[in-house]
């Protein structure tokens, strides 16, 4: 089976039962943690994977096929994680798009003041929310000419399955598993409520672009051949992608990652494809 992109066979499944076995004390992050080290399992910048391990761990517990010991949570629910409130100014910034330029995107990872501010907008004023990144990413703060925040974007890692973007690609399950870490999906991007400029989504999201392919490759040592993104089609019509020259590839069909039964329990989103790379496909079916 492959579980997090990694091939697991029947001795690998019998060696994590026997360090259970054999470590009781062990806690899920120290066992996910010793795996990483025994399988020298690393992203490209040489991190270990812990946080796809202990996803592939509880994978395996779920499956029956393993018993982790208990969670240390203290309590049924998830701990409770205080976000930054950070001041920041709302008037109305309503000018030209040309009197914003140039527009600056910050890699917060370098910034901790940008970083909190960064949250504090995303948590508030997207509607999904924000929870904090998990896995590889990347996530800008964008500025104006007069370093007022306009926008936020993150980038993190591609979906799973996705049949219509497969068929764009052309590829076959096997070849998604090995090539998946060569895609990244836009999970956010947000103009800010009271940033009223025409054309300025569109505009943003053909730059940030091509500065991501470049930050990804000097950060993550790997290219980036595609960019994906899922648009709730009940409050979203996709406009700053079309404008910006992604291509629609089709829709979802309503289940979420989790849905056994078939059911319609999650809203429809258009999927939209943006390439990297002229020769994307190619790359992305033989890397």
């Amino acid at each position: 089976m492959v579980i997090q992109g990694r091939q697991l066979q029947d001795i690998d499944i019998e060696h994590i039962r026997r360090l259970i076995r054999e470590h009781p004390s062990w806690h899920r992050t120290r066992l996910s943690k010793e795996l990483c080290a025994l399988w020298d399992w690393r992203a490209a910048n040489g991190q270990v994977k812990d946080i796809a391990c202990r996803t592939l761990l509880r994978k395996l517990h779920e499956r029956g096929l393993i018993d982790l010991p208990k969670s240390q949570s203290h309590s049924g629910s998830r701990r409770k994680i205080h976000f930054p409130e950070v001041l920041h100014r709302t008037d109305p910034i309503e000018s030209p798009l040309q009197s914003l330029l140039p527009l600056r995107f910050l890699d917060i990872r370098h910034d901790p003041w940008s970083a909190d501010l960064y949250t504090c907008l995303l948590k508030r004023y997207h509607y999904l929310g924000y929870a904090g990144p998990v896995g590889e990413n990347m996530r800008y703060l964008v500025l104006d000419v007069q370093d007022r925040p306009v926008a936020c974007l993150l980038f993190g890692s591609a979906a799973w399955k996705c049949a219509a973007r497969d068929r764009y690609i052309g590829w076959d399950r096997t070849t998604c598993q090995r090539n998946i870490n060569f895609l990244t999906n836009n999970h956010r991007f947000l103009i800010l409520p009271w940033v009223r400029v025409a054309c300025l989504a569109s505009f943003i999201l053909a730059k940030s672009l091509k500065q991501l392919g470049n930050d990804w490759q000097a950060y993550y040592q790997r290219p980036i051949y595609l960019v994906e993104t899922f648009v709730n089609r009940s409050r979203f019509r996709g406009t700053c992608y079309k404008a910006s020259n992604w291509h629609f590839a089709g829709s979802t069909q309503g289940r979420g990652r989790q849905d056994r039964c078939h059911c319609m329990n999650v809203p429809v989103k258009d999927i939209y494809l943006y390439p990297l790379h002229r020769g994307f496909r190619k790359k992305l079916i033989k890397s």
